[in-house]
């Protein structure tokens, strides 16, 4: 007989902005749980159009049977579609329907649905409530949590956005058992971020249970699902909008400088986010290791790991001044001076200003390279 899981509750703890991630199976059929956190009988649910079909309709007529109106709002699918033509129709769906301050905006999906929606809900009249149903791995374990929200520039990802935080984050495990292998891999990618870059246990767990992870087994996954929101909440919740000059929240970004550039330079949806983070996590390895901050033998492990996953772990042949161009234009960077996150050990991430582009150009021109295809 199978044991029934537990759902488990967090909190990421920002004072009367406090709020829960919940993380277990079926949530999406517990509509009660959302409906408590609503401030009014209105919201905006918005998903994409390969979503509405799978989770979008069933959710809206349990809101309905529930006395809630829901206003659907429908975008299309795709990382090259988070940019202002969808922000813009979304907020004219808003306006036709006079949605007001409490009419809370439901973002069903993955890491767009939820930027997207979150920007939305950050701008439209001053700032509204809204509340994150993630439906990928990845944005269960890292996008959905911590309240940044964006949409893409064609110069840079992520360049246009807000801090704002949601009164909700419910995480459906079920919802991940039908996901392509692709995008499951994308967001194991995230999951390892927080093992290689902050904690050093959760790295060892995963060279253990990896295999239990990939083939999806309800306790692992939801293990490696409730360890990565716990550290991101403790991390947010110190550091909440980055400022932190020397670590907190920027950490998270580790493996983010090098993979923004490689998804910028390759084309927005070409490689997904956490492809890139992973082969970005690579290089950063390399680097760390290149410039004796990192022991042969973490190294080893690192790459040993990334390379378990399924994820890319060779750059993908793009010219070396084009990287550079795009690494440029980071929001990490401070006064012209790049900033990396780089490695000391596993477990030991840190800001590292000291490396100047021709020392970056270097490295990137001595790795192998391979056809920017993936899947």
């Amino acid at each position: 007989m199978n044991t029934p899981h537990p759902v488990v509750e967090l909190t990421v703890a920002l004072g009367d902005r406090s709020y829960p991630i919940v993380i277990g199976p079926g949530l999406l059929a517990d509509t009660a749980r959302l409906v408590r956190h609503l401030p009014q009988t209105r919201v905006a649910l918005i998903t994409n159009v390969t979503l509405w079909p799978l989770f979008g309709d069933a959710l809206a007529s349990r809101l309905e049977e529930s006395g809630i109106t829901v206003i659907p709002v429908r975008l299309p699918d795709g990382e090259e579609f988070k940019d202002w033509p969808a922000l813009n129709y979304l907020f004219d769906a808003l306006l036709e329907h006079s949605c007001d301050r409490k009419t809370t905006l439901v973002a069903l999906g993955g890491g767009v649905i939820g930027d997207i929606a979150g920007f939305a809900a950050a701008t439209y009249q001053r700032g509204v409530p809204y509340i994150q149903i993630p439906t990928t791995l990845l944005a269960q374990v890292d996008s959905s949590v911590g309240g940044k929200t964006a949409i893409n520039h064609a110069r840079g990802k992520n360049m246009i956005g807000a801090f704002h935080q949601p009164r909700l984050v419910l995480a459906d495990t079920d919802v991940l058992l039908s996901l392509p292998k692709r995008e499951f891999a994308a967001g194991v990618a995230e999951i390892v971020k927080y093992g290689i870059g902050l904690d050093a246990g959760f790295f060892a767990w995963l060279e253990s249970n990896l295999d239990g992870l990939l083939a999806r087994e309800t306790g692992a996954l939801t293990e490696a699902i409730r360890r990565s929101c716990e550290i991101k909440a403790r991390i947010v919740a110190a550091d909440e909008r980055e400022t932190a000059a020397a670590g907190g929240r920027v950490l998270l970004n580790l493996g983010h400088t090098f993979g923004h550039a490689i998804e910028t330079a390759l084309g927005y949806g070409a490689w997904l986010h956490g492809e890139a983070v992973g082969c970005g996590m690579m290089l950063a390895a390399r680097l760390s290791r290149e410039l004796g901050m990192l022991a042969e033998d973490d190294a080893r492990r690192i790459l040993a790991l990334l390379d378990r996953t399924g994820l890319p772990v060779t750059m993908p042949d793009i010219a070396v001044d084009e990287m550079l161009e795009h690494m440029g234009r980071d929001k990490k960077n401070d006064a012209g001076v790049m900033r990396l996150i780089l490695l000391r050990g596993i477990g030991q991430s840190h800001v590292e200003s000291g490396v100047g582009a021709e020392r970056i150009g270097a490295f990137l021109a001595g790795l192998p390279k391979a056809a920017a295809t993936v899947g």
